[in-house]
C-alpha cells in the first residue's frame, strides 16, 4: 500500500467516525450508502464539493432516472431542480451497489453544475473533478466490480493525467460526445 493510500486510510478511520459529522451528511441525504460517499469527501478535505452542495441546498438521492425520460436510463446521475426550485443531484438506481468511492466522484461531479443550463466550461469542470477525486480515492489494493461506471473513472484519469494547460483531453472528448454537443449547443 502506497503512502498517500495509508494516510487517507488513517484519516478516514481518524474523522470519518466522528458522530457530529453525520449529523451533517445528513443535510443532504437520507440514504446510508450517500452517507457514505459524502463521509468520503470529507475525509479527503473536499471541501469545495461540501460548499457547493450547501450553496444550492441540495439533496441526494438514488433514483431510477429512466422514470424521468426514457433518455436518462444510462446518465450515472443528473443535477436537477423540481417545481418548487428545489435542487437534486438524483444518482442512478443502478449505481446503488457502487463503491462508496464511485458515488463520491458521482455527487462530486454533480455539486459542480450550477447553471440551470450547463455551459462546455462548466461540464468541464464538473468532468475534471470526478478525475481528480477518483484519483485521490480510488484504493489500488481493492477489486472494483467492472461498471460502465468504473470504466468512466478509470479513462477520465487517464484522459486527466494525458492532458496539459495546451491539450485538455477531457474537454476535447465533452465536445466529440452527442449528448453533450445536443445539451451544450456545441459546433
Amino acid at each position: 500500500m502506497n503512502i498517500k493510500r495509508f494516510i487517507v486510510a488513517i484519516v478516514m478511520v481518524l474523522f470519518c467516525t466522528v458522530p457530529a459529522f453525520a449529523s451533517y451528511v445528513d443535510t443532504f441525504t437520507r440514504d446510508n450508502d450517500i452517507k457514505c460517499a459524502l463521509e468520503l469527501l470529507e475525509c479527503v478535505g473536499a471541501q469545495e464539493v461540501f460548499d457547493n452542495l450547501e450553496e444550492n441546498t441540495v439533496k441526494i438521492a438514488f433514483y431510477d432516472l429512466s422514470q424521468i425520460s426514457y433518455n436518462y436510463g444510462n446518465h450515472f446521475a443528473i443535477n436537477s431542480e423540481d417545481s418548487m426550485g428545489n435542487r437534486y443531484i438524483l444518482v442512478n438506481s443502478k449505481y446503488r451497489n457502487a463503491s462508496p468511492e464511485e458515488i463520491a466522484c458521482i455527487i462530486a461531479h454533480e455539486s459542480f453544475h450550477k447553471l440551470k443550463v450547463a455551459t462546455l466550461e462548466e461540464e468541464t469542470l464538473a468532468t475534471e473533478k470526478e478525475a481528480h477525486y477518483w484519483g485521490i480515492l480510488k484504493d489500488e489494493d481493492k477489486d472494483y466490480e467492472y461498471s460502465p461506471l468504473l470504466a468512466r473513472l478509470d479513462g477520465l484519469v487517464e484522459l486527466s493525467d494525458a492532458s496539459d494547460e495546451n491539450n485538455n483531453l477531457i474537454k476535447e472528448k465533452i465536445k466529440r460526445n452527442a449528448f453533450y454537443r445536443e445539451q451544450l449547443a456545441i459546433r
